[in-house]
């Protein structure tokens, strides 16, 4: 088989499997290297799309029974259940900075969003939703997330042109970004409280 004809195949299961594996790497940092190597292997974005989530829908079947036996411990150890209460007063108070009248599923796609679907998950729960409600919630804030992200990369490898260097500048963003948001927000918050 000539190289032109193997350019041609349709991606295997090996290249879909590659790239899942980038994907269940904790907090986002697979993201890059997955779109990227997706791309490179031919697999279409709807299908990079649905392997996202797929990590998503995996990492609910394993993070669920670790977050149930918390939930059951805080009932009898004291510690766990004033984190628990902490935990519902602080996601309701950021969910109400988002929407403004406490802990609605947008606010807590958005916890999703900025922060990762195990602590929206988390957040879901403390606001009261369950295994199905509580996962949809997560998962869909993550999958914005990961839009944001493979697009991003997507556009600035296209300038850019080598992977590494794409990677690099957009795993540093990842981390970089929300501190600079952080920042200008306390920045802010200190400018209204002065004025």
């Amino acid at each position: 088989m000539q190289l032109d004809q193997l350019a041609n195949c349709p991606p295997t299961l090996t290249s879909m499997l590659g790239v899942l594996k980038l994907f269940v790497i904790p907090v986002g940092g697979g993201i890059p290297a997955g779109v990227l190597l997706a791309r490179d292997s031919g697999l279409a974005w709807p299908v990079t799309a649905l392997l996202y989530l797929v990590s998503d829908i995996l990492l609910a079947v394993a993070f669920e029974p670790v977050l149930r036996l918390l939930a059951a411990l805080a009932l009898r150890v004291p510690f766990l259940a004033r984190f628990g209460a902490a935990m519902k007063v602080a996601s309701a108070r950021s969910a109400e900075r988002l929407v403004g009248s406490g802990a609605g599923p947008l606010a807590l796609v958005m916890v999703a969003f900025g922060v990762d679907p195990m602590t929206g998950r988390a957040t879901a729960m403390a606001a009261g939703h369950g295994f199905v409600s509580g996962w949809v919630i997560a998962i869909s804030g993550d999958m914005l997330y990961f839009a944001v992200i493979a697009l991003s990369t997507l556009q600035l490898n296209a300038f850019i042109r080598n992977p590494n260097v794409t990677m690099a500048i957009v795993l540093a963003a990842m981390f970089l970004v929300p501190l600079l948001v952080r920042y200008c927000r306390a920045r802010v918050g200190g400018i209204r409280l002065a004025g």
